[in-house]
């Protein structure tokens, strides 16, 4: 995991901070590709991995991330779209 991305004084509950369905919910992996992207914005990717169960990179959210980052760059929301990037960039390293 890239180390622009953790906040190491991050501290509480990350299951509370990241709401997620349940695992075997059909929309899990979306959501967790969203806590993730949302962790890495707010700094504390560290917690979103643990809330989620999947690490930075993890080629298993491609699809989604892609998906996010093509919604992201349809409404402008260009902080939105580079940490879809780096997450694409991560994956692709991770596979490679």
């Amino acid at each position: 995991m890239s180390r622009a991305f953790v906040n190491e004084d991050a501290g509480g509950e990350p299951l509370g901070r990241f709401p997620l369905p349940r695992r075997d919910d059909p929309g899990y992996d979306a959501a967790a590709a969203r806590a993730l992207l949302r962790g890495a914005d707010q700094g504390d990717s560290a917690s979103a991995e643990e809330a989620t169960g999947y690490a930075w990179g993890d080629p298993a959210l491609v699809a989604h991330v892609e998906q996010i980052r093509l919604e992201a760059e349809a409404a402008g929301d260009d902080r939105l779209e580079t940490l879809a990037m780096r997450y694409l960039r991560a994956a692709a390293n991770r596979q490679a």
